[in-house]
């Protein structure tokens, strides 16, 4: 028999209601027992409105930032997602190890511009781990919780257009024929039902 080989993490890209930099100090004092700022946020799900005020929560950081940032819906079901054609099954797993396209097109891209399209890319794909962010405990969580990074509203906006305008070329190295192109054409698909909702992205890796 042949050994056996994994299926590749999914990835999603969920729609962000608030930027995760003004949560963290919020969440930083909840896991403290302050739950004041966290419970007046608006549109926070009932899991942490119930906090009860000087009594630690039981959410691991990872956990109550993924609870507070995203944009669910009303009745506290799962977020509409950002495309509902083949987008973000293509660019959630990708034809490479990992499946990660965002860390595909961040190493097989050659930035010509600013600067803004590698940086951003980083930042989606590597934002809440400790090296980057600085604070330790917001990219894994319980239950296999893993959040990669995120973009808020203007730098979503700011991605697109450096995609568009085309000032970056593709590696000669680059593995897959039409790789870059392809994860490309889906990212901005993403981008756009992003941008449509005034909402930021959430970039979440599924074991």
């Amino acid at each position: 028999m042949g050994r056996y080989i994994p299926p590749s993490p999914f990835h999603t890209f969920e729609p962000l209601r608030h930027d995760i930099i003004e949560l963290i100090p919020m969440i930083q004092a909840s896991i403290g027992g302050d739950h004041s700022e966290l419970k007046g946020i608006e549109g926070v799900p009932e899991s942490l409105n119930s906090l009860v005020e000087g009594e630690k929560p039981n959410f691991d950081p990872a956990m109550m930032l993924f609870l507070a940032c995203v944009d669910w819906k009303k009745d506290g079901s799962i977020p509409e997602p950002l495309d509902k054609g083949v987008s973000r099954e293509r660019i959630g797993r990708f034809p490479i190890e990992g499946g990660d396209a965002i860390s595909y097109l961040h190493e097989y891209t050659i930035d010509k511009g600013d600067g803004a399209l590698h940086e951003l890319l980083a930042k989606l794909n590597l934002g809440l781990d400790e090296e980057y962010l600085g604070e330790d405990g917001f990219s894994n969580g319980a239950g296999g919780l893993h959040l990669c990074g995120w973009l808020d509203v203007k730098e979503v906006i700011t991605l697109r257009r450096a995609i568009k305008k085309g000032k970056w070329s593709v590696d000669p190295e680059e593995p897959l024929d039409g790789g870059v192109a392809d994860a490309f054409r889906h990212l901005i698909i993403i981008l756009r039902g992003a941008e449509k909702r005034r909402c930021g992205l959430l970039m979440r890796r599924h074991a």
